[in-house]
């Protein structure tokens, strides 16, 4: 199958693209897009992971690009805290990392 042609002006139409859907303005992804169980083994691996990190040095930072993965980091926080009973700290470094810290 031959490649699509681009379309006058230089890009390609998203018509051209496979399994692509356009999706309005007011649709905002605001999920994750991994299934519970996925999301289940996620928070497991970033809890020994980060929880590891913290008490080796204190804090840490872990990139977050999306909302989901910032507010997955938050919950991981705070179970941390539950886990050890102290404050573990979860800020915004910039727009792409988090940082973890007691």
């Amino acid at each position: 199958m031959a490649a699509p042609e681009p379309r006058e002006g230089g890009g390609m139409d998203v018509r051209d693209l496979r399994n692509v859907q356009v999706v309005g303005e007011e649709a905002e992804f605001v999920g994750t897009p991994l299934s519970a169980e996925e999301e289940r083994r996620a928070h497991a691996a970033l809890f020994s992971e980060l929880g590891n990190a913290l008490a080796d040095r204190g804090s840490t930072t872990f990139p977050a690009y999306s909302p989901a993965e910032r507010l997955r980091l938050v919950r991981v926080g705070e179970a941390l805290s539950a886990h050890w009973g102290i404050p573990v700290r979860v800020e915004a470094v910039d727009q792409c990392r988090m940082r973890l810290s007691v």
